[in-house]
């Protein structure tokens, strides 16, 4: 997974970026074979991988020692607007699906969060999709909204952050790792909400 030392990248963020190439394609080619903007019963799967993805990392979201780092984070969460997207869509919020995120270090927690933030910026894709469906920033497609103070800023201020931070060699290791659980964590989300979407048709 980790780029050989002398083709590593001299930022934190932008070394994530790098070991989360794979699964980051991997994920978007499946986003993609499902559909999500071809009715709003497929987008309201996506939402419900959304949901779940943004409510196991609410207690990261709100870790006071995580907050102390970075200090808006518990405004950057998105749980509650996927809640409320799945009832704008008229879906139920799913249960807890099994083998959540628990007690992270930080590294680990740092490269969840990163991707999660990440996401923030191919949202405004997103929303441009949801649109044709008749969706919008306050009405089923409330977490693919803009951030206040708008995307690209949140996000460079987030990873001036993070990558301004003393981190040993282990932690750095552990926010790899956990960036990469995060996308494969979302990849199996998203397979479970269309596969229990499947099971009801």
């Amino acid at each position: 997974m980790t780029a050989p030392s002398s083709e590593r990248a001299a930022l934190r963020s932008q070394r994530l970026n790098q070991v989360t190439h794979a699964p980051h394609t991997e994920l978007d080619a499946l986003v993609k074979s499902h559909k999500p903007f071809d009715s709003r019963e497929s987008f309201a799967r996506f939402v419900v991988a959304q949901y779940l993805f943004q409510s196991e990392l609410q207690a990261l979201y709100t870790d006071p020692n995580l907050i102390a780092i970075v200090p808006d984070l518990a405004e950057r969460c998105r749980a509650e607007q996927a809640r409320l997207d799945l009832a704008d869509l008229d879906t139920e919020v799913p249960a807890p699906f099994g083998g959540a995120l628990g007690n992270p270090s930080l590294g680990e927690a740092l490269g969840w969060i990163f991707v999660s933030e990440g996401s923030k910026l191919g949202a405004a894709f997103l929303i441009k999709r949801a649109v044709a469906l008749e969706l919008s920033e306050t009405f089923g497609a409330r977490h693919l909204g803009e951030p206040a103070g708008g995307r690209a800023e949140g996000w460079k201020q987030f990873t001036r952050i993070l990558d301004s931070l003393e981190l040993s060699p282990e932690e750095d290791a552990a926010a790899e790792r956990g960036a990469v659980a995060a996308f494969e964590r979302f990849t199996e989300l998203l397979k479970h909400a269309y596969a229990a979407d499947a099971a009801l048709a």
